[in-house]
């Protein structure tokens, strides 16, 4: 997909995990900033391969770094989660302040989002003010309804091969161990989330079973479900507008629009 204009892109080293900052191209300093952590199934993909949503959030107003956490399966799990925390907290002794970080994912992405911000609260450590998660991967043991439903729907995951696909990265590790698959977390004490999914694809299940957990641990958590739209389909904002109005309706909850507890598209 084209990287999106208005924004630039510059190599950068946080915590010790390679990655790039993403920022705009014009105007002042952006208030927000965003540890973005690509999806690819925890084996492929990398900051650049997902320019299209991390120049597409920069362009509307925030600045991201992007990192490239190791990849399975010469790095299998918990590596990524290990690298998530350290490019956090490379964030935070830059001087970052916690109330001006957010942190986003798509599919694994988003999975490892949530297993960062679970580890984060376990040790105590600062909270990101928001979180965006875009078709995540929360259920690497592959159990919702909508892998069967939307078998023949989704036309970019094969519903056969999930849980062939998670073996890599769990490398024997339990697939129900939190920080793996954080729909099987206690999420209590999360910051606010948004949640696109839609409502065709396979992962559907994994973003719809987290928002109702969410909402019974007490977390402000908003989904949204789109009718008609491939998996991650904000990388193809280029083409399609619901991409782009989805990276608009993240940049404004980003910056501090309220989450409204339930609501659904």
């Amino acid at each position: 997909m084209p990287t999106p204009r208005g924004a630039r892109y510059t190599p950068s080293i946080i915590g010790g995990v390679p990655g790039e900052w993403v920022e705009p191209a014009f105007g002042a300093p952006p208030a927000m900033t965003v540890l973005y952590l690509h999806g690819g199934g925890y084996v492929v993909c990398s900051a650049e391969s997902h320019r299209p949503i991390t120049g597409g959030l920069a362009s509307r107003g925030l600045r991201v770094f992007a990192a490239d956490y190791r990849l399975a399966p010469a790095h299998p799990f918990p590596a990524a989660v290990d690298d998530a925390e350290a490019a956090w907290a490379g964030l935070i002794d830059q001087g970052h302040d916690p109330a001006a970080l957010a942190i986003a994912g798509d599919s694994a992405g988003g999975g490892l989002a949530l297993a960062l911000a679970l580890r984060l609260r376990e040790a105590g450590m600062p909270m990101p003010t928001r979180l965006l998660l875009f078709s995540p991967w929360t259920d690497l043991a592959a159990t919702g309804a909508s892998i069967v439903e939307n078998a023949r729907r989704d036309p970019m995951i094969k519903a056969s091969r999930l849980a062939d696909g998670a073996r890599p990265y769990l490398a024997g590790a339990d697939p129900r161990n939190p920080l793996a698959s954080p729909l099987y977390a206690d999420l209590a004490g999360l910051p606010p989330m948004l949640t696109h999914v839609g409502a065709r694809e396979v992962l559907r299940d994994d973003s719809v079973r987290l928002h109702e957990k969410a909402l019974a641990a007490g977390v402000a958590s908003l989904l949204r479900v789109w009718p008609v739209v491939p998996h991650v389909w904000p990388i193809f904002q280029a083409i399609l507008p619901e991409g782009r109005a989805t990276l608009d309706e993240s940049a404004a909850f980003i910056r501090g629009a309220a989450a409204s507890p339930g609501a659904t598209r």
